[in-house]
């Protein structure tokens, strides 16, 4: 993993970007030279001539292939997937790339041209990602590590690295001292015959996380440092986990570690520009989206035989803890919680009524909130917004959960788009893990591979309800 302003991005998928970023380039240059060649006999083309044309194919199919998924870190839900997406990345730019070349006429390349380049970038694109795919599941190319530790935080180890292909491998476990409880299997757990350095050399490790419930008792300082002095990695549980998962462990989280981290905290000017974007691209959206929320309100209309209320209004948390009003399309029956009590949305929902599982299902419910950020009650990025009942509850029952109010609420966050769906206790504190992590991690670099990462969420019809 590699840090770029702040969050932490896989070194592999920002090589693969940068390498499909080269191919779409090149391939521009060659479909126009095989182009000239069949049909001028022409070798090449001036450089000069197709050099812009060719930075904007790259630039719109690299945003394209970012917005629907392609260069996430927990993406790989097997080929036919990424192929289905390539495809799709490609249908949508040649839609956008077709109305730039009518918009600027002196970017046009002929029909047979663009064809041809279109086929050459596609066919590299395939080719390169499953060379990717192929490298990516080979173990010996990951990072190899030790982890110090047999309890809790190691057994989440153990269970991130089963479920999640993020390029490194737990060669296995050393338990520290006695009164740890094992929770990793038995024949993980390694035997340290001489010292840690020695046996970190005949494994060949990469890093060393320390993943001790309890680094109070016993832990092996001077041979972490010897380690540490040969070159290897050393790392806690906290900041190895923050770094592979995207997400802050609250098991392991204490108050000395939000005070001393590196993080929380959002300069003034950030503030200033994040309220700016707000404004400039709520405004935009409200004009582009106008049409489709007129027709979103006529079906909503129809659909209570032009009775029920359109707009659904509802207190919320947000920012410093204040309560405001969220504005949404009417998506559930007039009476969905007839006694008053606040109820957690459930999948299939039955209070959800057929025009409003379409909206919810393509977030058009959700466009009314462009007022809200306007207003300045919320933002484009940030925690979802909950009710004061759920907050209540849940700042009983959560550790810094309240922690989620030290910025706005957003539209869409990346616990949304990383964990889509919440409905429960155990949800929320979820959720909470990947807020924590935005907050502790803003950047307005941050809130744009948000926003782009949103596009397939929405697209894909993930986390809707």
């Amino acid at each position: 993993m590699m840090r770029l302003f702040r969050h932490y991005i896989s070194r592999s998928l920002v090589t693969l970007l940068l390498a499909e970023s080269l191919h779409l380039f090149g391939s521009f240059y060659f479909g126009r030279a095989l182009y000239d060649l069949l049909i001028h006999e022409e070798v090449s083309p001036p450089f000069n001539e197709i050099v812009l044309s060719a930075v904007v194919f790259t630039v719109i199919l690299s945003l394209i292939m970012t917005a629907m998924g392609l260069y996430e870190r927990n993406f790989w839900n097997g080929r036919s997937d990424m192929l289905l997406r390539v495809g799709v990345s490609f249908m949508l730019g040649l839609f956008v790339m077709t109305a730039i070349y009518y918009l600027f006429p002196d970017l046009y390349l002929s029909r047979m041209a663009f064809s041809l380049t279109v086929v050459i970038a596609f066919v590299g694109v395939v080719l390169l990602r499953l060379i990717f795919f192929k490298m990516s599941s080979d173990t010996r190319v990951n990072r190899r590590l030790l982890v110090l530790g047999v309890g809790q935080h190691a057994a989440r180890l153990e269970q991130l690295q089963a479920n999640k292909n993020i390029g490194f491998s737990i060669l296995g476990y050393i338990q520290v001292h006695e009164e740890e409880t094992p929770r990793v299997p038995g024949g993980r757990m390694l035997q340290v015959t001489s010292n840690l350095s020695e046996l970190a050399d005949q494994l060949s490790i990469d890093e060393i996380v320390v993943a001790m419930d309890d680094r109070r008792k016993g832990f092996p300082l001077d041979e972490v440092l010897a380690c540490k002095l040969d070159g290897i990695q050393i790392s806690t549980f906290l900041t190895f986990f923050e770094r592979q998962s995207g997400k802050i462990q609250l098991d392991a989280l204490r108050p000395s570690n939000l005070i001393f981290a590196d993080g929380f905290q959002v300069a003034l000017i950030n503030r200033l520009f994040k309220r700016l974007f707000d404004l400039v691209v709520s405004s935009l959206l409200l004009a582009l989206a106008s049409p489709l929320m007129a027709l979103a309100a006529l079906a909503v209309w129809l659909e209570s035989r032009f009775t029920g209320p359109i707009l659904y209004r509802q207190i919320r948390v947000g920012f410093n803890g204040h309560p405001f009003e969220v504005i949404k399309f009417r998506s559930m029956r007039v009476d969905a919680e007839k006694d008053g009590k606040a109820v957690w949305a459930q999948r299939r929902d039955s209070r959800v009524t057929p025009v409003g599982a379409i909206m919810r299902d393509t977030r058009i419910d959700e466009l009314p909130q462009l007022f809200n950020v306007l207003r300045g009650d919320m933002s484009f990025v940030g925690p979802r917004p909950e009710r004061p009942q759920f907050v209540a509850e849940l700042a009983k029952k959560i550790p810094f959960y309240t922690m989620r109010h030290m910025v706005k609420p957003g539209i869409t966050g990346w616990a949304q788009i990383c964990f889509p769906y919440g409905a429960s206790e155990e949800d929320a504190r979820e959720k909470l893990e990947y807020d924590l992590y935005y907050i502790k991690n803003y950047s307005m670099f941050f809130d744009t591979v948000i926003l782009l990462q949103t596009v397939h969420t929405v697209f894909w019809g993930k986390g809707a309800h």
